[in-house]
């Protein structure tokens, strides 16, 4: 399976070495060059989960809001950090230090409980009974709902945290945080995103975090690794090119085959992947 490794690697666009200040400075260019192209665009939106990928994305996001006013005068360039609680969370207050550490021009709180237990409701009274699961991707796309709400009012772009060690798992949810305008982070792995948040003096409790989608009633704050049945860092040395266990690596390439649609855009009769 060698070969599917290198296809992988070159697919996701992952370098087995990174210079993190250099990784960061193309980021924020990258953020950038997209707004200014855009000139309708006013503002960045960002949901901040209190992890290590959207405290990174926001991050960015906003070291290069702040680059444009300077660089433009225009004062109207803003960045968003939304807070998508499904009612009171556990890891609120990393959300509460993540947003500090970004420096956000702007902080939102939406819950969305209540829009989510309307449409559990509305499924339920016509007979279609929703499990935990389906219900996690109820709140995931609910989030992107909010997002997307909030950058149609504001002239905004909604930016995605989506980065390698996700993307070859599939471990998003399709058209919920998989869902986004633009993605500064594609090109990553974990340890490389933690790298980056390090050297950005991230506090370390936010990128030391265990990573969890957090998703699940019945299973609250299941790590991402218990639920893959792999480790990031297996991950992350199977997008580096290095030789893992090869049942490691069959699992990894499992979860890569099987999610293949996530990373494509509404299929067509002209696409031929998933013949």
């Amino acid at each position: 399976m060698l070969n599917l490794q290198k296809k992988i690697i070159k697919e996701l666009h992952v370098s087995p070495e990174i210079d993190e200040l250099a990784e960061i400075r193309r980021s924020i260019d990258f953020l950038k060059s997209y707004m200014l192209k855009h000139p309708f665009l006013k503002t960045i939106v960002l949901g901040i989960s209190g992890g290590q990928d959207s405290t990174l994305g926001g991050k960015l996001s906003q070291m290069a809001i702040t680059e444009l006013r300077e660089e433009t005068g225009d004062k109207a360039y803003e960045f968003i950090a939304i807070r998508l609680p499904y009612g009171e969370q556990a890891d609120e207050q990393d959300a509460i230090d993540a947003i500090s550490f970004i420096g956000a021009d702007k902080s939102v709180r939406i819950n969305i409980k209540s829009s989510v237990d309307a449409m559990v409701q509305v499924l339920e009274d016509t007979s279609i009974s929703i499990s935990d699961f389906v219900k996690g991707n109820i709140k995931a796309r609910q989030r992107m709902v909010a997002q997307y709400a909030v950058a149609g009012m504001y002239q905004g772009a909604v930016i995605g945290t989506d980065h390698a060690a996700e993307a070859v798992t599939g471990f998003y949810t399709k058209f919920g945080d998989g869902g986004s305008d633009i993605n500064p982070l594609v090109r990553l792995n974990k340890r490389q995103g933690r790298a980056m948040l390090k050297e950005l003096a991230a506090p370390e409790h936010l990128y030391l975090k265990v990573p969890t989608a957090d998703l699940e009633e019945n299973k609250p704050s299941l790590p991402d690794e218990v639920a893959l049945g792999v480790t990031y860092d297996d991950i992350d040395d199977y997008l580096e090119g290095k030789r893992i266990e090869a049942e490691t690596a069959k699992k990894i390439e499992n979860w890569y085959l099987k999610t293949q649609h996530k990373r494509h855009l509404p299929i067509t009769p002209f696409d031929d992947f998933w013949k």
